[in-house]
């Protein structure tokens, strides 16, 4: 049973609401989960994000996969290490630019 950290919307037509749920893969995207770890409101300003965090890290070594937008959430919350493949470093700058 591969396991993922997805949204799953609770909002109404027009206000979208998010809860952060682990759930089966093969699961429904508004059915059956099988922990809830926090929510998401897009609608506020700032976005408000609540997840627990010790919950994220404690189903993320047990090998569940957060979709591309649980992961953004997660980063920002610090559950998830930045990613570092796109950071450009001052020191792959050419020279050049000084002269």
């Amino acid at each position: 049973m591969a396991v993922k950290i997805r949204l799953k919307r609770i909002g109404m037509k027009k206000r979208p609401f998010y809860r952060v749920v682990v759930a089966d893969e093969h699961s429904p995207r508004d059915g059956r989960f099988i922990e809830e770890i926090g929510y998401y409101d897009p609608m506020t300003q700032p976005a408000t994000v609540k997840i627990d965090p010790d919950k994220a890290r404690l189903w993320l070594g047990r090998g569940a996969q957060p979709t591309d937008t649980t992961r953004i959430l997660l980063r920002k919350i610090g559950a998830l290490a930045p990613d570092t493949r796109f950071a450009t470093s001052q020191a792959a700058k050419p020279a050049a630019a000084e002269a």
